[in-house]
């Protein structure tokens, strides 16, 4: 147990002094592994490690989805989606801001990436509500918090490099994270409505969307709809599996970009093809780095140490997965959601499966929980993503718009505890 110790407090020294997590995880992941086996043996460890598990088939997943999310964003549909939403809650005060957790959770529903998202929203969102005088706290904190939808709505990279962790049928995980997502998309809108209500001035009546504009969004998020339907429900069907259904997305994804006038040309097809290259990267960087270092923990026998400490505080289940996500919660301070489950799951993997933890609804549980992170001073993310394309708000501005949101998270995050059916309902079926 003290050697894990002192390898989380080495990656944690690393990180803040400004290594990725990625590279801090490879770093400490091989050092540990020399620490107990010996330097030779750990540049064999370490490389057995990094092949075996990038010829994983199941990774596959991961660059079809993120490539259908790349056409998808090159195809400029964010500005449909948006439109869409707001020709339903234009007429209702505050409608920019529904309009904006709608068009987030369409968005991240076909692009799966929490800070693609919130950066395409904030180029989309924040120039309309600013032109009707939206104030910058709620609006910044909507897009901010609306981008965290990406990981929870299928199709999602974090629930599929959760179910690789934890050894989990991915296609089940994408239906489970159904009901969750729209739960979570109905309490950002009463949050949304509250915060309106409680404070009048910070969203001012905007007029609604002309007829022509208002058919010409709908009629273009039809194909992006029927995609997602077609994916998701095929996988519901058992019609193909989660990397099949990837492929499909992609190449559907490609062609509705084409048919919107996008990809004629080899230039945007080679910076879609190395934009999607780059984000692959970056996520196989984390994932095989946290592998290394979870091995090593692994090696030192933590989990297991920590299998006698939950017998001597005698935790049942539902401690056990409290006791996890409050862990989860100060980590998603820190790191971003990929690094929290490629470190968190194989720690307490073993633990939660003798306590016979349903490993579908737990995965739900913790990608909630890393949404939290997301949005949770000091770092949040997405806020920082936020910030990035709008400068001139500041930061503070947009911790204090998220703060209605991060009580929707916690809320959410209680009713799926209460009620595991919210999660694991549906895969039920499949079963």
């Amino acid at each position: 147990m003290t050697t894990a110790l002192l390898g989380f407090a080495a990656l944690l020294t690393l990180c803040f002094i400004g290594f990725r997590v990625g590279f801090a995880t490879l770093i400490v992941g091989f050092v540990g592994f020399a620490l107990e086996r010996g330097w030779s043996a750990a540049l064999v460890m370490t490389g057995q490690q990094v092949i075996h598990d990038s010829m994983n088939y199941n990774l596959s997943v991961i660059p079809l989805f993120i490539l259908m999310g790349v056409f998808i964003v090159h195809a400029q549909i964010s500005k449909d989606l948006y439109d869409a939403a707001y020709a339903g809650l234009g007429r209702f005060r505050g409608g920019l801001a529904l309009a904006t957790v709608l068009a987030a959770a369409g968005f991240s529903a076909v692009c799966g990436s929490t800070l693609a998202t919130a950066a395409t929203m904030a180029k989309v969102a924040m120039p309309p509500m600013r032109h009707h005088k939206y104030s910058d706290k709620l609006a910044s904190g909507t897009i901010a918090a609306g981008g965290t939808l990406g990981i929870m709505i299928p199709p999602s990279v974090p629930l599929v490099i959760y179910g690789i962790t934890a050894e989990q049928d991915i296609g089940l995980l994408f239906i489970a994270g159904v009901l969750p997502g729209l739960l979570l998309v109905t309490l950002f809108l009463i949050a949304v409505g509250l915060t309106v209500r409680v404070d009048p001035l910070a969203a001012p009546p905007a007029p609604l969307l002309e007829p022509a504009r208002r058919k010409a969004a709908i009629r273009g998020t039809m194909p992006v709809l029927f995609l997602f339907v077609l994916v998701l429900g095929g996988i519901y069907a058992g019609a193909f599996t989660a990397t099949e259904a990837a492929g499909i997305g992609a190449f559907g994804s490609a062609v509705i970009a084409v048919l919107r006038g996008r990809l004629r040309t080899l230039g945007e097809w080679q910076a879609c093809l190395t934009d999607a290259t780059v984000t692959t990267a970056t996520i196989f960087i984390v994932l095989l780095g946290a592998v290394v270092f979870s091995q090593f923990i692994n090696l030192s026998g933590m989990p297991y140490d920590l299998l006698d400490l939950v017998d001597d505080w005698d935790l049942s289940p539902t401690q056990l997965v409290i006791f996890i996500c409050v862990i989860a919660i100060l980590m998603g301070m820190v790191f971003e959601a990929i690094g929290i489950l490629v470190l968190l799951v194989p720690v307490f993997l073993p633990a939660l499966q003798i306590s016979g933890v349903d490993m579908v609804w737990f995965g739900i549980l913790v990608v909630l929980v890393s949404e939290i992170g997301l949005i949770t001073p000091p770092i949040g993310m997405n806020v920082f993503v936020v910030k990035s394309v709008v400068p001139d708000v500041s930061l503070g501005n947009i911790f204090r718009g998220v703060m209605p949101y991060i009580g929707a998270l916690v809320m959410g995050l209680v009713l799926v505890m209460i009620f595991p059916q919210i999660a694991t309902f549906l895969p039920n079926l499949m079963r």
